[in-house]
């Protein structure tokens, strides 16, 4: 997958944002809060970081190539090294995954801003 594939992907998802942070990071936001991390390199897509859950964690960590992300939560993010260890379709469905845990935990009224579908509390 080529990063204008990822960056296309990423930034259709409602809200979505992305700063160069960390020297030659790309960071894809949503409210602020980021889901998705990978590097700027226009070519070939060499890596990236996304959120998961702890079940989540252990099961991907078991594919080499994916591991634990450096600086992040432990359990909570992983690094995928290699992004062709996963289907583009199940890389894609991480990253959706990993923006739709982000949005769960924003504030109801965040969340409502982001999908009307949402109920307030």
């Amino acid at each position: 997958m080529r990063l204008d594939r990822l960056k296309a992907f990423a930034l259709a998802l409602p809200q979505t944002t992305v700063v160069r942070q960390w020297g030659e990071h790309l960071v894809f936001k949503v409210a602020g809060k980021m889901f998705l991390i990978t590097g700027e390199d226009p070519g070939v897509l060499d890596g990236l970081t996304i959120k998961c859950t702890p079940e989540e964690f252990d099961e991907l960590t078991e594919i080499d190539g994916i591991m634990q992300a450096p600086y992040c939560a432990k359990r909570h993010w992983v690094r995928v090294a290699d992004p062709t260890v996963l289907p583009e379709t199940q890389l894609l469905a991480r990253i959706r995954r990993s923006y739709d845990l982000v949005v769960a935990r924003l504030p109801r009224k965040v969340q409502a801003v982001i999908s009307p579908a949402v109920p307030p509390r």
